[in-house]
């Protein structure tokens, strides 16, 4: 308000872009441009005219907020009358000197014309103006869509409802309570059906009657509470609203930096987690591969100790065969070739002998045969009759003694 009654001599409306237009049209000597110049100059004063009318309504409107009693810069009359004041006053003054005219221009900026300072400031709080009616606009479209979708969600809540008595009509009365003889639907059926549902909404309304009891209790319960309250001076008041939105607003910034805090950390956590999957994958792999090569130690290990034995086998072998290779040397080195006479002698040596083993195992042949023979004699007089049961040793003998003659 303070501001409003410094700003209040500037009157920022339609007269002041009036005469500033008129008297900044004084300098301009229109006679000295061409059509091209004064085309420019015709679009560059229209645009400059656009933003001085933003302003002005800018300005009247601060005004109109901060001073609403007085109507508003331009209240006292019309804008024709304004325009038509400011009309004679230009009339009046090119009648004037130049040194006049410009010491009364001075006067007149420095009269109506505002400061930037000011012009920012009154901008700033236009523009939280505008933020909170823009603000309580939303909320109050909020509501309202909220009341849509409330009706809506009842609606379609009754439409669930009448659906669903449309389908147990169906069932029960018409696919259930039609005569099987007259093909009509009998009354009792229908009559039981409706009353089972006046007694389901009478159910439903004691319900509803007996809550709207309970809640007109809480009510007045509410309302003794805030009567108390009023009595004993602990209701709220603006100053009161003031502060606590203020602790609301910083609640909400440490909420919202608190929020930021906690998504870094789940940011961070989520590094961890991906980085603990890595290391968790490469130990897996790790484990695996010490696996596999255990097993491969294992394995040549067993290798290993076969080749060792086969190594001391081979050792064994080579000592044996050098142990047969040192006499085959030492048989060589003392290898004689017999003479040709001697030789001779050993061959019929060797032929006699082969004879003689012939012969002999011819006899040994004879003699297992005669032997077989015998046996069989002998197994053919033990089971002789018992009464000639004698010593068969005589003829035994006297036998052995045949074939020894024969050989």
């Amino acid at each position: 308000m303070e501001d409003a009654a410094n700003l209040a001599p500037a009157q920022p409306g339609a007269e002041a872009n009036l005469l500033s237009r008129l008297t900044a049209m004084d300098d301009y000597e229109f006679d000295n441009y061409a059509d091209s110049e004064l085309l420019k100059l015709k679009e560059e004063l229209i645009i400059k005219n656009d933003m001085m009318e933003n302003e002005n309504k800018l300005f009247e409107s601060y005004w109109n907020r901060v001073n609403p009693g007085n109507g508003g810069p331009g209240a006292t009359g019309t804008v024709d009358e304004e325009l038509q004041d400011a009309g004679g006053g230009m009339q009046q003054q090119q009648m004037r000197q130049k040194k006049k005219k410009g010491e009364k221009q001075k006067e007149i900026e420095k009269r109506l014309l505002l400061t930037p300072e000011q012009k920012s400031e009154i901008a700033t709080r236009e523009l939280e103006e505008l933020r909170d009616e823009i603000e309580k606009q939303k909320e109050e479209w909020a509501k309202v869509l909220d009341s849509y979708k409330a009706e809506m969600e009842e609606v379609e809540i009754r439409i669930g409802d009448t659906k669903k008595a449309l389908y147990e009509y169906k069932r029960d009365i018409v696919g259930q309570a039609v005569n099987s003889r007259t093909g009509k639907v009998m009354a009792e059926r229908v009559l039981r059906y409706y009353e089972d549902k006046i007694r389901a909404k009478d159910a439903i309304i004691e319900k509803v009657r007996l809550k709207n009891a309970t809640l007109k209790v809480q009510k007045n319960k509410l309302h003794l509470q805030l009567k108390q309250k009023e009595e004993m001076g602990e209701v709220l008041h603006a100053i009161d609203f003031d502060q606590l939105q203020i602790e609301n607003k910083q609640y909400l910034t440490k909420i919202e930096e608190r929020n930021a805090e906690l998504l870094k950390l789940k940011m961070t956590a989520g590094n961890t987690v991906q980085i603990l999957n890595f290391y968790k994958k490469k130990l897996q792999n790790i484990t695996t591969e010490s696996e596999t090569l255990r097993t491969e130690i294992s394995q040549r290990r067993d290798l290993l100790d076969k080749l060792r034995s086969e190594a001391k086998l081979v050792n064994f072998e080579k000592r044996k065969a050098t142990r047969i290779n040192d006499t085959l040397k030492k048989q060589i080195e003392e290898f004689r070739v017999p003479h040709v006479m001697e030789y001779v002698h050993k061959q019929a040596e060797r032929y006699e002998l082969q004879k003689k083993l012939k012969s002999w195992e011819r006899k040994v042949e004879i003699g297992t045969m005669q032997a077989a023979r015998v046996k069989k004699m002998w197994q053919h007089m033990c089971l002789s009759k018992s009464q000639k049961q004698a010593n068969p040793l005589p003829r035994i003998t006297q036998q052995a003694e045949k074939s020894q003659l024969f050989i």
